[in-house]
């Protein structure tokens, strides 16, 4: 391991540890993200350490190794004995059990082997509720994918509330269908709860403080389409996809907030001389490279640290560019091993791994240079 790394656990109970950031140079080397890797390699040790027997079947072909695979992501928060009690369950069958039936017997090695943490995990699996609005998959068209596992006395509310909202929209003459409808009663549903700040109130006994809607998103307009007269196509950073201007028109109605800031324009180059990295540089840097610049890595950019490629400390100067957006473990990775780029315009990463790798980040797309990069 080298100075700045952990050895962090992969796998379950009994497997060795890892260093945290070789999965890094073995996921760009398979064209892998570094999560993917991650799993892959937890996965391998989940197979070798804690099911030999499903492994020797793995390996004599006998069992396709993406099943393999899932059964060790199953076992991996089972304690010893009760990845053992699996795999010595599961050899001879796990070809021809159901996925269903592999799942009632992981339950029942977890109650068997770990009774504190199967009653634990019944506590707790109130925070397998979930609700997602899918904004990062919106269409075109601005419709999004909406979805959630809620607790049954929640969802009767929220679809009464929903069923309500629906009916008063036929009522005012809305001849939309009830699908439809049900899904605008969904939006006025949270319009209403954002016009009430339920936590500031003027004073004892006074009505909540009313606010108007706001709308908070970055879009990127051609100039055909800034004008109302003219179809156009607008890109929302928020949602990491396109819609057409006449969608953004009503989404800014009259009874919205219209907040506008200044366009930046990603040709200029600004440069400061103090290593602290101005708010209109990071705005910069993040619209010209929206994800991390590391390697197929997705996070978003506007959630990343802002990296100085070339150190402030060693040279590097404060400006455009020599800026780049680093997600958290891969800031850490390229500050502390022996992982190195350049960035050779706005969004093209030139990347060396610390086994001689090199490897290129355009716009996006990452792809393998050499793995034998000539003598400098």
């Amino acid at each position: 391991m080298q100075r700045g790394e952990l050895a962090v656990p992969l796998a379950g109970e009994g497997t060795p540890l890892v260093a945290e950031f070789a999965p890094m140079e073995f996921g760009a080397a398979l064209g892998l993200s570094t999560d993917a890797a991650r799993d892959l390699v937890g996965d391998a040790l989940e197979l070798a350490h804690r099911l030999p027997r499903i492994f020797k079947r793995v390996r004599a072909g006998e069992v396709p190794a993406w099943k393999a695979r899932r059964v060790a992501q199953l076992t991996t928060a089972l304690p010893l004995a009760g990845a053992e009690f699996v795999d010595r369950q599961l050899a001879a069958v796990v070809g021809k059990i159901s996925w269903a039936g592999i799942g009632r017997l992981v339950d029942s090695a977890r109650v068997t082997f770990d009774p504190e943490g199967a009653e634990k995990d019944r506590r707790e699996a109130a925070d397998g509720r979930r609700f997602d609005v899918r904004t990062d998959e919106a269409t075109h068209d601005g419709t999004v994918h909406v979805e959630g596992l809620l607790d049954l006395a929640d969802a009767i509310d929220l679809d009464t509330a929903i069923r309500q909202g629906a009916e008063e929209l036929a009522t005012l003459g809305s001849t939309e269908s009830l699908d439809v409808r049900r899904s605008m009663a969904a939006g006025e549903l949270a319009r209403r709860q954002l016009t009430f700040d339920l936590r500031t109130e003027a004073g004892e006994g006074a009505a909540s403080v009313v606010k108007p809607r706001q709308v908070v998103i970055h879009v990127h307009l051609s100039h055909a389409a800034i004008s109302r007269d003219e179809a156009g196509i607008a890109h929302v950073e928020e949602t990491r996809s396109i819609v057409s201007t006449a969608q953004v028109r009503d989404w800014c109605s009259s009874d919205a907030q219209v907040v506008i800031k200044p366009v930046i324009d990603l040709e200029d180059h600004h440069h400061t001389d103090a290593y602290a990295i101005p708010d209109k540089l990071v705005e910069q840097t993040k619209v010209a490279q929206p994800v991390c610049a590391f390697l197929w890595c997705e996070r978003p950019a506007r959630r990343c640290d802002t990296d100085h490629v070339i150190a402030h400390g060693t040279g590097g100067p404060t400006c455009s560019c020599n800026l780049a957006p680093l997600c958290r473990r891969h800031h850490r990775a390229k500050t502390h091993t022996a992982w190195t780029y350049d960035k050779t315009d706005a969004a093209t990463y030139l990347w060396r791994s610390p086994h001689g790798l090199h490897l290129i980040k355009d716009h996006g797309t990452t792809r393998l240079v050499t793995a034998h990069p000539p003598d400098e």
